[in-house]
Order: structure tokens, then sequence, then C-alpha cells
């Protein structure tokens, strides 16, 4: 038996667990210290009314024999995936149900997709950029490219003609920095995936935080996109399922390469290693793009948009450099004083009690930077911000 050595090349731990392990030698040293988190993506306020209602609807179904359901639809009950075909119309983006399947978050679907793709494959992504991007590949043998986000490009790396690959990650808004493509830019994106015969994984878990209108929720918004792009999307912050798990992913059917619709590919690779999300699950998901449901949620997604604007205020305030905050529940800032990223991780626990995440955990153009999240109780972050201001 040989194990698979890919393995041995990544980082010895995933980044939020290094900071949770931190976080949690602190506090065995010093008991009794309130600790304030901004830094994992965790949403804090309750699942909607609506979402409650049809998901304990649902388990009342299940006690019935009449209406008691085992193993659901491969791609997900036809009632949600209606529901999300209703939801991206409102987008003017038309999709087949065919096209839509049901999982249970976009970081299970980001990593699995790569089933359906060759390890011959070379890999362009971003960098800084979320981890599970980066790992999956490495655990796949792949070669790996990195386009530079900074802050010239307002982290938003454009591509280059000089370089060739055939999987391209992008994530917008992005995941750490709060940055979002504007359909000029994702057009060059979309135009250089159809030159090369590439295909993007287009993240846009945090589409629903977008404000300005002017700017894409979705890359098929965007002429061309179908014939290369699969696009994914979580409930997890829009609706508040982190511990509900649910997302789908989009698969068009005019995505083919070598001749072969990858809509086939997924459907293939689904079908045996995937049994499906729970109808009970899939319930409470229909109710969340519901006309009701969908304005429960927006208030949940305004209160956290205000966090942001709170967060984004003092930074202000404090002459600290950042971007985000406007169209991302994300904040990404420059660590001042020239600290590192660590550097700043450490200072703002031990002096503020307040946790965030380190740049340099999301690549190396991330050294020097920070993120913080507004997914927080709002007297949290008033109190976060009220200590980062007395350091």
């Amino acid at each position: 038996m040989n194990i698979n050595e890919n393995y041995l090349n990544l980082k010895d731990s995933y980044l939020f667990a290094l900071v949770a392990k931190k976080v949690s030698e602190y506090k065995a040293q010093k008991p009794g210290k309130e600790i304030i988190s901004l830094g994992i993506g965790d949403v804090t306020l309750p699942l909607a009314p609506a979402v409650i209602t049809a998901m304990g609807d649902a388990v009342a179904e299940m006690g019935r024999g009449a209406t008691f359901r085992g193993y659901g639809e491969y791609q997900g009950y036809m009632f949600l995936r209606e529901a999300i075909c209703g939801y991206y119309g409102k987008k003017d983006v038309h999709l087949d149900k065919s096209e839509i399947f049901i999982g249970d978050g976009a970081k299970s679907d980001l990593g699995n997709i790569l089933d359906i793709f060759s390890t011959d494959n070379t890999v362009l992504i971003p960098d800084p950029v979320y981890p599970v991007y980066v790992d999956t590949n490495i655990m796949a043998g792949r070669k790996i490219i990195y386009m530079n986000g900074n802050t010239e490009n307002e982290f938003l790396p454009l591509p280059d003609s000089g370089i060739k690959a055939g999987i391209i990650y992008l994530c917008s808004p992005n995941n750490p920095t709060g940055a979002v493509y504007d359909k000029d830019r994702l057009k060059l994106w979309v135009d250089y995936a159809l030159e090369n015969d590439a295909v993007i994984l287009f993240d846009s878990a945090y589409e629903a935080f977008v404000r300005d209108r002017e700017l894409p929720t979705s890359i098929y918004q965007i002429e061309g996109a179908k014939r290369c792009a699969i696009e994914f999307c979580s409930l997890s912050k829009t609706a508040g399922f982190t511990g509900v798990r649910c997302g789908y992913t989009v698969v068009p059917n005019e995505l083919t390469r070598g001749g072969v619709p990858l809509n086939e590919l997924w459907l293939r690779r689904q079908t045996t290693k995937f049994n499906g999300v729970s109808y009970i699950v899939q319930r409470g998901a229909e109710a969340a793009f519901s006309a009701g449901g969908y304005a429960q949620i927006k208030e949940s997604i305004d209160y956290y948009m205000e966090n942001a604007r709170l967060i984004a205020e003092a930074l202000k305030a404090l002459g600290i450099w950042f971007a985000g905050g406007e169209n991302s529940p994300y904040i990404w800032l420059r660590c001042p004083d020239g600290m590192s990223s660590w550097e700043y991780f450490d200072t703002l626990l031990t002096r503020a009690n307040v946790v965030g995440t380190p740049g340099a955990g999301f690549g190396a153009n991330g050294e020097g930077f920070f993120r913080l999240t507004a997914f927080g109780d709002r007297d949290d972050v008033k109190k976060a911000l009220d200590r980062i201001r007395n350091i």
C-alpha cells in the first residue's frame, strides 16, 4: 500500500484550524478573557422564520408513512432546482433545471469537481486566495500557477496571454479581499478561457452581498460564459446555512471539452460518490428562495453589511488602508506599522482580545494584510472596534 504523497506537500495545518489552535492556547493561558472573533466567516444570526417553518413541515412529513421520503433525486429535488432557476431568472440568466446540482456547500463541490478533470491540467489560481482551491489541487498533484493580486490591480488579477492553463479559479466577491470583478474585467476572463479552451471555476458564494447593481453576481451575466464556466454557490452565508449545509453548482449543457458535455461527467461523478442533501434541508433551501423567505434573509444580509460599514468607518478614522466591505462581508486591511500578518494577529489577540485572520494564510501576496469579517453580533463588533481603537 502506497499513500498519496501529494498530501505531504500540504502545509501542516489548514489555516482556520491553525487560527483556532492559537486562540485555544491563548485562552488556556489567560482563562476568563473575553475573546471576540471577527476571524472565521461563520454566521451568527438564526435561520429565517420561513426556513424554520419549511423544515419543520418537512420533519413532520418524514414522520408519516404517506409522505415519508428515502433517497432523493441525484441532482436535488425538482422543487429546489426550479426555485434556483427562478432566482437566476431575476438576474436575466436563464438556466435549465438539468444544469443545476444540489450539494452540501460550495467548498465540497469546488474540491470534488476536480474529479472530472485530468491531473495533467495546469491550474491558474489567484493569490491571495481561499485555501481550498490550492490544497485540493496539491492533493491531486496538479501544477499550479499563481496570478498576483495586489493593491495595484485592486486585488483583481487579469489574464496574461503569455500564461496557459486548463483550469482557472475566480472568486467574486472575493474571499479574502472583498474585491468584486466588474463586467468588463470578467469578460476578459471569459474571452481568455474561450481562446485557450480552459474552464473557469467561478465561486459566487458571496453574490448576495453585492450592493452595486452594476456589478455582476453570476458569471453567466457575461456573454459566452456558459461555454467555459462552472458556477458554485452556497446558502451558508446567504441564508445562514453554515450548520445546515446546502449549496448548488451550475454546469451548463453548452459546456463541452473534447466533445464531451461536462454536465454528463459531473452527473456521473455525483451519482457514484454522493447521495444528496436531505429532503428536510432542501425544503428549507426552497423557502429561502421564496419571496417571503428571501425578504427575511435580506434583513440578515443587511445586518451583516451594516457591521461591515462600521468596521470600514473605524478603519478610515484610524487611517488604515483597506479593501472590501461595500459589496462583500469581508474587510481586507493593511497591517499597521509594517507588521507582518501573524504579528498583527498576535497583537490583536493579546492586546485587544480580538481575533482576525492573517493574510499570509491566503498566499504569499497576503503577507502584510489581514482579514476581518462582518459575520458577528452587532454589540460584539462595536466592542471589538473600541478595543482596536484603544491599541
